[in-house]
């Protein structure tokens, strides 16, 4: 008696799940939420972050100078005198106003 053999489809079946599963494991390390462009972005986003923190702790400091400097501790007057200037817009008695 011959026996025919016929090819079996479980080992398809196995190679085809198994390319599949590597298939989607591969495209979830890439594009996925924690994937690698994820993590490019986040790095940019956290950059953009502490170059906006920097520039709002100069801010901070520049603030806090000016209101140091007009204190009732610390007075600059010549600060006080742009402040009324350019606040209240007053002139002293020589000065010519051009617009």
């Amino acid at each position: 008696m011959t026996r025919s053999t016929r090819p079996g489809f479980g080992g398809l079946i196995y190679f085809a799940a198994t390319f599949a599963l590597c298939v989607y494991f591969t495209f979830a390390a890439v594009q996925g939420d924690y994937g690698l462009f994820r993590r490019v972005e986040i790095s940019a986003e956290a950059e953009a972050l502490r170059q906006t923190l920097t520039r709002l702790e100069a801010d901070i400091a520049s603030t806090e100078n000016l209101t140091r400097r007009l204190s009732d501790e610390y007075l600059d007057l010549d600060l006080l005198d742009q402040q009324a200037r350019s606040v209240l817009g007053l002139l002293r008695a020589d000065e010519i106003v051009i617009r």
